[in-house]
């Protein structure tokens, strides 16, 4: 409409077209030339912390996202970013300046996204961190939503705790399952999904842990099988050292790893056992065998998480969550 304007006034009011030619200089080079590809890039450099990784990311190349980013910050009137050889970070006015270009970027993936609910076509792509060893059955619940939109997209993610929290606040994440004892409650949404047991995974033809007779196991008896558990940084884990500690054992792993795939690969071929969350997840490979603990103490409640701001302006999210409720409670949890 403005560049009618103007091509009808240089045609018709020869007087009035250099007031307006000022007038299109001045908007020009104003700061409505920002445009949300520039907080995109930028969001992309935070996120892959170097130059050349964030235009990969953005799909352009390293030169125009650097110029772009530049123009950026002279149109901010801000130095944003750390430059010498190589990215080094961002300056104390880049980190506050992230924030609101953080936020802009979640508003027009936002509206784009609920721009395509409207019509009928929900897509994009939900990214979802989850913490090793859960008894959660997601997959299920993906595919319930997949089938009601078939354009949508899934990114998952295993991740620590911590780490999830990390990356729900720099929007690296869209949801995330974990335990909710690290949560702020008034920060987040939170659809709680209940406590795991815990069982002894084994496989019959290495071990039997227990008689036919036993329904469960006693904890001592741990102390004289071979374990392969995930690593003490794991939530998972220490909740077994408190669950080892309150029946006056010890665990004592032969193998140690942050990858679910290694334990279970361990265990098929009978290097240990492990302990995994009840109900057991769908994962478990044919051929192993399962045992509850007995006088079984709950691990830390699980749940779905997002920022509160995502829960009411992230249509993909609102979505999952959604979908979280109308499924029964033992395919969710």
């Amino acid at each position: 409409m403005y560049k009618t304007v103007c091509s009808y006034a240089q045609k018709r009011m020869p007087v009035a077209s250099a007031v307006l030619s000022s007038i299109d200089l001045i908007y020009q080079t104003s700061i409505f030339c920002m445009d949300i590809r520039q907080l995109q890039f930028l969001c992309a450099l935070d996120e892959q912390r170097h130059f050349g990784r964030a235009a990969e990311a953005c799909h352009v190349t390293q030169p125009t996202l650097s110029m772009r980013l530049r123009n950026l910050e002279e149109e901010l009137g801000v130095t944003l970013i750390e430059r010498r050889q190589r990215f080094e970070g961002f300056t104390p006015e880049g980190e506050r300046l992230l924030i609101w270009a953080r936020q802009a970027v979640r508003a027009f993936t936002g509206m784009k996204t609920e721009a395509r609910r409207l019509h009928g076509t929900l897509s994009g792509t939900l990214r979802i961190g989850m913490v090793p060893l859960s008894h959660v059955g997601l997959m299920p619940l993906l595919q319930s939503l997949h089938q009601q939109a078939p354009e949508l997209r899934f990114s998952l993610q295993a991740l620590p705790s911590g780490d999830i929290l990390e990356q729900l606040q720099s929007n690296q994440l869209d949801i995330g399952l974990t335990y909710l004892s690290q949560i702020e409650m008034e920060d987040y949404y939170v659809h709680p999904l209940g406590s795991p047991a815990v069982g002894l995974l084994y496989h019959p033809g290495h071990f039997q842990p227990t008689s036919q007779s036993l329904p469960t196991l006693p904890w001592q008896r741990l102390a004289e099988l071979p374990l392969g558990l995930l690593t003490t940084s794991m939530r998972f884990r220490q909740g077994l050292e408190r669950g080892a500690r309150a029946h006056n054992t010890e665990l004592n792993p032969v193998l140690e790893s942050d990858s679910v795939e290694h334990l279970l690969e361990a265990t098929t071929h009978g290097l240990c056992c492990t302990l995994i969350p009840l109900p057991a997840p769908l994962a478990v490979p044919a051929g192993l065998n399962v045992v509850p603990l007995q006088d079984n103490l709950l691990q830390p409640a699980l749940g779905l998480v997002c920022r509160r701001e995502d829960y009411s302006g992230n249509p993909l999210v609102q979505a999952l969550m959604q979908q979280v409720l109308l499924t029964p409670e033992n395919s969710a949890g």
